[in-house]
């Protein structure tokens, strides 16, 4: 985690939320192959080259979910009170095919899914060094959110592995 603190070049996010310009306490990293730009919340990010670290833990992950990523959004959290809001990955950039493999490093957090319709919702605890997979159509159907919370906890850095067309 601090090879990549060190040398990945962190920002912050820079988001429209509801028709506004809001700049994120999260930052973020955008690394994939050559022309995977990928575009959310009304911003477009260019990737930033693959290091040496992020293809072997990309490997790792190909290895796990048997799909080949080409890009990885990285976030970092620097405590409890940063989250993510419930929110679906479905940009058209974004393989509907493709799983998006998951990797939490640092601070255990809650992430938590509910479905679309009826909005019921479940929650699991994100261990560092946990995997998860969200196979398709888990965008389809479902939202996800990492959770804020008022305990202490270590900054958090999330790798999420995709597949961009």
């Amino acid at each position: 985690m601090n090879t990549l603190l060190q040398t990945l070049d962190w920002q912050p996010d820079h988001l429209t939320m509801f028709g506004k310009q809001v700049i994120t306490k999260r930052k973020v990293v955008w690394i994939g192959d050559k022309g995977c730009s990928y575009t959310y919340s009304g911003q477009k990010k260019d990737p930033q080259s693959w290091t040496p670290e992020l293809l072997i833990i990309k490997e790792q992950l190909e290895d796990l979910a048997a799909w080949k990523f080409n890009s990885c959004l990285l976030n970092l959290y620097h405590d409890g009170n940063e989250a993510m809001g419930w929110h679906s990955d479905n940009e058209a950039e974004l393989n509907p095919l493709a799983p998006i493999a998951s990797l939490s490093l640092g601070g255990e957090r809650k992430f938590a899914f509910r479905h679309r319709e009826d909005k019921e919702s479940n929650s699991i605890l994100l261990e560092n060094g946990s995997v998860l997979i969200m196979h398709s159509p888990t965008q389809e159907f479902w939202q996800h959110s990492l959770l804020k919370t008022t305990l202490p906890v270590r900054p958090r850095m999330n790798l999420t592995f995709r597949d961009i067309l």
